[in-house]
């Protein structure tokens, strides 16, 4: 037997081919999810207040049944009309008292409830044009303080007469109109005779509606509102089909009217989820249909999407699905080449690891320089992911060829590590550095920080960069730390986009001088020796007796707190600990002399 197709499916995909051509139609229960009580919440609270009046044993029967204490206290069936005209024969009454359950308390103050997550995905499909009329029965101001936030400027009709005057719905970014009127209004509509039908200009523009637009409705029972189940009884639909949450349509007046305009029900167990997960399969959608990103264009959306708290997952996404190609280069090189060692076959292997990681690090390096810190478990993810990329060797395999599986998320590591230092985000650097771990399959030892993992020696051989072909007008002469020259070279365009030009070798050598110093200090570090890089050159000492890059550091330790990152890894003796490496550096540089 075929299994049919998910109703959540059928909507997204015909949202996607026509945004606008479907209308909302909300509830009290899309409201909920905001604190807002449905009808029947409205109703028990305000028995609880009559009983109340009445004494404590009253008021505990009501509680537990309102329904049969209202009809015992006053032979009549509770309902929210007949509740509302006993308490509140007037309007302006019944506005006043309803006024307290569409707002707050905070410490004193009263402010108005906020939106829920339905009303905030609602915002984001108008933004989007895919819903532009919003018909509710709610007298809250929720679904239009959402579209505020999103930026969407509705034209809100609560009354009848202000059909006449609103801007054509084909041409209104959003309409919102409100059938019930608001709970600021006092001719507000609740009573079963205010409810029992609808003024024309009302009943005009339904038909309108029903006619032109599907419909997704959500929160709305169909149980009281008279009028509105007649008026969609009268227009079955003939373009577009009708679609209504789980929860909402189990009564007998919303499975007739699903009937009737050949609906569907999708399954959800409230409007959160309902909207949520609508905007999501759009999302989707979305993906799927967008030509593939220049870089330019994959930049510009990190940047709109690094403030924005609603996309955290839309740049996990852009992200780490540029790992695929890198993934699929370490499978085609394999780990076994004995050509590696060539200049023309390096050449090709390096060149291949860069084509497939180059189109990330414009991303990172922007990624991580703007950040305020919200995004730091995505870029310490990423670097995970990299490092995992390198498998064990299946068979004969090459060491330098297989160190080479490293060489993305070495790329990937010191763009994102400059980007932090350039950015003063020190506590970035040092997470990028301890926390993603690569345990050889050749050792029982514990998994090494990336830090010491990613050292430019450990790989790209610094023998293989120096028999690499040169570029034109570049010295043949074999560089001394040939392996993070090669890093430095491969990386500086990247980093002029975040670094100015003049700056790029300084942070460099930082980034080097403190990663070794990170290892340094680690106890349980087997590393007992510094990177060994270009931060070493005779040019980066002063007076050839400090590292340029150790004064720096103690320029920043000396106006630290006691609590930043650099003091908590060296403890409060870092004079000594900066010491006893320079005493290593100096060392190590001069075996490389």
């Amino acid at each position: 037997m075929a299994i049919p197709l998910s109703p959540s499916v059928m909507l997204a995909t015909a949202m996607h081919a026509q945004p606008g051509v479907y209308a909302a139609l909300l509830g009290s229960g899309v409201s909920t999810g905001a604190g807002v009580p449905t009808g029947w919440g409205i109703v028990e609270e305000l028995v609880r207040r009559v009983a109340a009046q009445e004494g404590a044993e009253a008021e505990a029967e009501a509680v537990a049944d309102a329904e049969a204490w209202w009809t015992a206290r006053f032979d009549e069936r509770l309902g929210y009309s007949a509740l509302l005209r006993k308490l509140a024969p007037t309007s302006a009454t019944r506005q006043a008292i309803l006024e307290g359950f569409f707002e707050q308390n905070a410490e004193g103050e009263v402010e108005p409830i906020r939106p829920s997550r339905a009303h905030e995905a609602l915002a984001q499909l108008v933004k989007r044009g895919v819903v532009r009329v919003i018909v509710t029965t709610n007298f809250d101001r929720l679904t239009e303080r959402a579209l505020h936030a999103a930026g969407v400027e509705p034209q809100v009709i609560s009354r009848p007469s202000a059909v006449v005057g609103m801007r054509p719905l084909a041409h209104a970014p959003a309409t919102v109109i409100k059938l019930h009127g608001d709970y600021k209004d006092t001719d507000s509509l609740n009573t079963d005779e205010e409810l029992a039908s609808y003024p024309e200009a009302w009943t005009a523009l339904l038909q309108q509606i029903l006619d032109e637009y599907g419909l997704l409705v959500s929160g709305w029972s169909a149980d009281w509102d008279t009028a509105l189940v007649a008026e969609i009884e009268k227009v079955p639909g003939r373009r577009y089909p009708m679609y209504w949450d789980s929860r909402s349509s189990r009564g007998e007046n919303a499975q007739r009217l699903l009937a009737v305009r050949g609906g569907f029900v999708i399954e959800a167990p409230d409007a959160d989820t309902l909207f949520a997960g609508l905007l999501a399969n759009l999302e989707t959608l979305d993906r799927l249909a967008e030509p593939p990103l220049t870089t330019a264009m994959a930049v510009a959306r990190v940047k709109r999407f690094l403030p924005d708290p609603v996309k955290r997952i839309d740049l996990h996404d852009l992200v780490m699905d540029r790992l695929g190609p890198i993934r699929q280069v370490a499978l085609e090189q394999g780990s076994y080449n004995p050509q590696i060692g060539e200049p023309q076959t390096a050449k090709s292997v390096l060149d291949a690891y860069r084509a497939a990681t180059e189109p990330l690090l414009p991303l990172v390096a922007v990624g991580v320089f703007h950040d305020d810190g919200s995004h730091a478990d995505l870029w310490v993810r990423l670097l995970q992911h990299a490092l995992n990329v390198r498998q064990r060797p299946g068979g004969t395999f090459h060491e330098p060829m297989w160190a080479l599986q490293h060489l993305p998320a070495q790329l990937l590591f010191f763009t994102m590590a400059a980007a932090a230092q350039a950015s003063g985000d020190q506590s970035l650097l040092i997470r990028l550095a301890t926390q993603p771990t690569w345990r050889s399959p050749f050792n029982s030892r514990e998994p090494a920080p990336a830090g010491a993992v990613l050292h430019p020696s450990f790989v790209v051989d610094p023998e293989m960069v120096n028999r690499l072909p040169r570029d034109e007008g570049e010295s043949t002469k074999g560089w001394r730390y040939a392996s993070s020259h090669y890093l430095r070279k491969v990386l500086r365009p990247i980093l002029r986009t975040v670094i100015d030009e003049a700056s790029i070798e300084q942070v460099m050598d930082d980034i080097e001088y403190r990663l070794g110093l990170i290892q340094w200090a680690d106890r349980n570090s087997r590393q007992r020796y510094p990177y060994v890089g270009e931060f070493m050159l005779g040019d980066r000492w002063v007076d050839d007796e400090v590292p340029m890059a150790e004064a720096r550091l103690r320029e920043e330790l000396q106006h630290a707190d006691a609590t930043g990152p650099w003091p908590r890894v060296l403890s409060s003796e870092w004079d000594e600990a900066l010491a006893k490496y320079r005493a290593g550096v100096a060392e190590y540089r001069q075996r490389w002399s």
